[in-house]
Protein backbone atom coordinates (compact mmCIF):
# COMPACT_ATOMS: atom_id res chain seq x y z
CA UNK A 1 0.00 0.00 0.00
CA UNK A 2 1.35 3.42 -0.93
CA UNK A 3 1.76 5.99 1.79
CA UNK A 4 -0.80 8.76 1.45
CA UNK A 5 -0.46 12.49 1.96
CA UNK A 6 -2.38 15.78 1.88
CA UNK A 7 -0.45 17.12 -1.10
CA UNK A 8 -3.35 19.00 -2.64
CA UNK A 9 -1.03 21.30 -4.62
CA UNK A 10 2.47 20.86 -6.02
CA UNK A 11 4.80 22.98 -8.11
CA UNK A 12 6.50 22.05 -11.40
CA UNK A 13 8.37 24.67 -13.42
CA UNK A 14 6.29 27.87 -13.15
CA UNK A 15 2.89 26.18 -12.71
CA UNK A 16 0.94 25.16 -9.63
CA UNK A 17 -0.76 21.77 -9.99
CA UNK A 18 -3.93 20.92 -8.08
CA UNK A 19 -4.42 17.32 -6.96
CA UNK A 20 -8.12 16.68 -6.21
CA UNK A 21 -8.41 12.88 -6.16
CA UNK A 22 -6.58 9.57 -6.49
CA UNK A 23 -9.58 8.02 -8.31
CA UNK A 24 -9.62 7.54 -12.08
CA UNK A 25 -11.95 5.99 -14.67
CA UNK A 26 -8.92 4.65 -16.57
CA UNK A 27 -6.27 2.16 -15.50
CA UNK A 28 -3.64 3.13 -18.06
CA UNK A 29 -0.88 0.57 -18.49
CA UNK A 30 1.71 3.35 -18.74
CA UNK A 31 0.49 5.51 -15.81
CA UNK A 32 3.30 6.87 -13.65
CA UNK A 33 1.40 5.91 -10.50
CA UNK A 34 1.75 2.21 -11.40
CA UNK A 35 5.51 2.49 -11.12
CA UNK A 36 6.12 4.84 -8.23
CA UNK A 37 4.53 6.75 -5.38
CA UNK A 38 5.75 10.15 -6.52
CA UNK A 39 5.97 12.36 -9.59
CA UNK A 40 9.04 14.60 -9.94
CA UNK A 41 9.54 14.11 -6.20
CA UNK A 42 5.93 15.00 -5.29
CA UNK A 43 4.06 12.31 -3.34
CA UNK A 44 0.57 12.48 -4.83
CA UNK A 45 -1.40 9.58 -3.33
CA UNK A 46 -4.02 11.36 -1.21
CA UNK A 47 -4.99 10.41 2.33
CA UNK A 48 -8.24 12.34 1.75
CA UNK A 49 -9.84 14.38 -1.01
CA UNK A 50 -9.65 18.14 -0.44
CA UNK A 51 -12.55 20.55 -0.25
CA UNK A 52 -12.42 23.72 -2.33
CA UNK A 53 -11.45 25.58 0.85
CA UNK A 54 -8.54 23.15 1.44
CA UNK A 55 -7.19 23.93 -2.02
CA UNK A 56 -7.80 27.68 -1.92
CA UNK A 57 -5.93 27.90 1.39
CA UNK A 58 -2.82 26.80 -0.54
CA UNK A 59 -3.12 29.33 -3.37
CA UNK A 60 -0.60 32.18 -3.03
CA UNK A 61 -1.74 35.72 -2.29
CA UNK A 62 0.19 36.80 -5.40
CA UNK A 63 -1.78 34.93 -8.10
CA UNK A 64 0.79 35.96 -10.74
CA UNK A 65 3.43 33.83 -8.99
CA UNK A 66 2.46 30.95 -11.30
CA UNK A 67 1.91 30.98 -15.06
CA UNK A 68 -0.94 28.47 -14.87
CA UNK A 69 -3.02 26.68 -12.26
CA UNK A 70 -3.43 23.12 -13.51
CA UNK A 71 -5.90 20.49 -12.29
CA UNK A 72 -3.75 17.36 -12.58
CA UNK A 73 -2.70 14.74 -10.05
CA UNK A 74 -2.73 10.98 -9.66
CA UNK A 75 -6.46 10.80 -10.47
CA UNK A 76 -8.97 12.23 -12.96
CA UNK A 77 -9.77 15.77 -11.74
CA UNK A 78 -13.22 16.02 -13.35
CA UNK A 79 -14.46 13.24 -11.04
CA UNK A 80 -14.49 16.01 -8.40
CA UNK A 81 -16.36 18.44 -10.64
CA UNK A 82 -18.09 20.60 -7.96
CA UNK A 83 -14.78 21.18 -6.14
CA UNK A 84 -12.94 21.79 -9.41
CA UNK A 85 -15.51 24.38 -10.52
CA UNK A 86 -15.49 26.19 -7.17
CA UNK A 87 -11.70 26.43 -7.13
CA UNK A 88 -11.50 27.37 -10.82
CA UNK A 89 -14.09 30.14 -10.43
CA UNK A 90 -12.16 31.61 -7.49
CA UNK A 91 -8.90 31.45 -9.44
CA UNK A 92 -10.44 33.09 -12.52
CA UNK A 93 -11.92 35.85 -10.37
CA UNK A 94 -8.35 36.64 -9.26
CA UNK A 95 -7.02 36.68 -12.83
CA UNK A 96 -5.39 33.25 -12.98
CA UNK A 97 -4.95 31.11 -16.09
CA UNK A 98 -6.66 27.76 -15.43
CA UNK A 99 -5.96 24.47 -17.21
CA UNK A 100 -7.26 20.92 -16.82
CA UNK A 101 -5.32 17.79 -17.81
CA UNK A 102 -8.02 15.16 -18.30
CA UNK A 103 -8.94 11.82 -19.87
CA UNK A 104 -11.91 13.59 -21.47
CA UNK A 105 -14.56 11.40 -19.85
CA UNK A 106 -16.24 14.10 -17.74
CA UNK A 107 -19.55 14.03 -19.64
CA UNK A 108 -19.69 10.24 -19.30
CA UNK A 109 -18.77 10.38 -15.60
CA UNK A 110 -21.55 12.89 -14.83
CA UNK A 111 -24.12 11.71 -17.37
CA UNK A 112 -24.57 15.17 -18.87
CA UNK A 113 -22.72 17.83 -20.84
CA UNK A 114 -20.55 19.72 -18.33
CA UNK A 115 -18.56 21.71 -20.90
CA UNK A 116 -20.69 24.84 -20.46
CA UNK A 117 -19.78 24.98 -16.77
CA UNK A 118 -16.12 24.42 -17.57
CA UNK A 119 -16.13 27.18 -20.20
CA UNK A 120 -17.07 29.72 -17.52
CA UNK A 121 -13.86 29.22 -15.54
CA UNK A 122 -11.32 27.14 -17.51
CA UNK A 123 -8.98 28.59 -20.14
CA UNK A 124 -7.25 25.45 -21.42
CA UNK A 125 -7.99 21.72 -21.56
CA UNK A 126 -5.48 19.02 -22.43
CA UNK A 127 -7.32 15.79 -23.31
CA UNK A 128 -5.18 12.64 -23.35
CA UNK A 129 -6.05 10.90 -26.62
CA UNK A 130 -3.23 8.36 -26.26
CA UNK A 131 -4.21 6.09 -29.17
CA UNK A 132 -5.54 6.15 -32.74
CA UNK A 133 -8.40 3.61 -32.48
CA UNK A 134 -10.99 2.64 -29.87
CA UNK A 135 -9.63 -0.91 -29.74
CA UNK A 136 -6.07 0.23 -29.03
CA UNK A 137 -7.30 2.83 -26.53
CA UNK A 138 -9.08 0.12 -24.53
CA UNK A 139 -5.93 -2.04 -24.47
CA UNK A 140 -3.72 0.85 -23.38
CA UNK A 141 -6.01 2.80 -21.04
CA UNK A 142 -8.46 0.13 -19.77
CA UNK A 143 -11.34 2.63 -19.36
CA UNK A 144 -14.30 1.89 -17.09
CA UNK A 145 -16.58 2.91 -20.01
CA UNK A 146 -15.01 0.45 -22.46
CA UNK A 147 -14.74 1.31 -26.16
CA UNK A 148 -17.37 4.07 -25.75
CA UNK A 149 -14.75 6.13 -23.90
CA UNK A 150 -12.81 6.79 -27.11
CA UNK A 151 -15.78 8.40 -28.89
CA UNK A 152 -16.83 10.08 -25.64
CA UNK A 153 -13.55 11.88 -25.13
CA UNK A 154 -13.57 13.09 -28.74
CA UNK A 155 -17.09 14.49 -28.32
CA UNK A 156 -16.01 16.16 -25.08
CA UNK A 157 -12.99 17.84 -26.72
CA UNK A 158 -15.12 19.00 -29.66
CA UNK A 159 -17.70 20.56 -27.33
CA UNK A 160 -14.98 22.26 -25.25
CA UNK A 161 -13.44 23.78 -28.37
CA UNK A 162 -16.86 24.92 -29.63
CA UNK A 163 -17.38 26.74 -26.33
CA UNK A 164 -14.15 28.67 -26.80
CA UNK A 165 -11.86 26.74 -24.45
CA UNK A 166 -8.31 26.36 -25.82
CA UNK A 167 -8.47 22.57 -26.24
CA UNK A 168 -5.94 20.06 -27.55
CA UNK A 169 -5.32 16.32 -27.65
CA UNK A 170 -2.04 14.93 -26.40
CA UNK A 171 -0.28 11.70 -27.31
CA UNK A 172 3.09 10.30 -26.27
CA UNK A 173 5.75 9.99 -28.97
CA UNK A 174 6.29 6.25 -28.36
CA UNK A 175 3.14 5.37 -30.36
CA UNK A 176 5.12 6.06 -33.54
CA UNK A 177 4.73 8.38 -36.55
CA UNK A 178 1.93 6.46 -38.30
CA UNK A 179 -0.38 6.51 -35.27
CA UNK A 180 0.55 10.12 -34.54
CA UNK A 181 -0.69 11.13 -38.01
CA UNK A 182 -3.94 9.21 -37.46
CA UNK A 183 -4.37 11.02 -34.15
CA UNK A 184 -3.70 14.33 -35.91
CA UNK A 185 -6.58 13.53 -38.30
CA UNK A 186 -8.89 12.75 -35.35
CA UNK A 187 -7.93 16.06 -33.75
CA UNK A 188 -8.69 17.90 -36.99
CA UNK A 189 -12.18 16.35 -37.15
CA UNK A 190 -12.81 17.52 -33.58
CA UNK A 191 -11.57 21.05 -34.27
CA UNK A 192 -8.65 20.80 -31.84
CA UNK A 193 -4.86 20.60 -32.20
CA UNK A 194 -2.58 17.67 -31.40
CA UNK A 195 0.43 17.92 -29.11
CA UNK A 196 3.01 15.15 -29.05
CA UNK A 197 4.73 14.71 -25.69
CA UNK A 198 7.99 12.87 -25.01
CA UNK A 199 7.61 9.73 -22.89
CA UNK A 200 8.60 10.32 -19.24
CA UNK A 201 10.14 7.10 -17.94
Amino acid sequence: MNERYENFTYEIDHNLYINLTSKCTNECTFCVRNEKADYFGHKLWLSREPSAQDVLARIPADIARYDEYVFCGFGEPTIKLPVLLEVARALKARGATVRINTNGQANMIHGRDVTGELAECVDKINVSLNEATAEDYVKLCRPAFGEAAFAGLQDFAKKCAERGIDTWFSVVDVIGPEKIERCRAIAGKCGVTLRVRPYIG
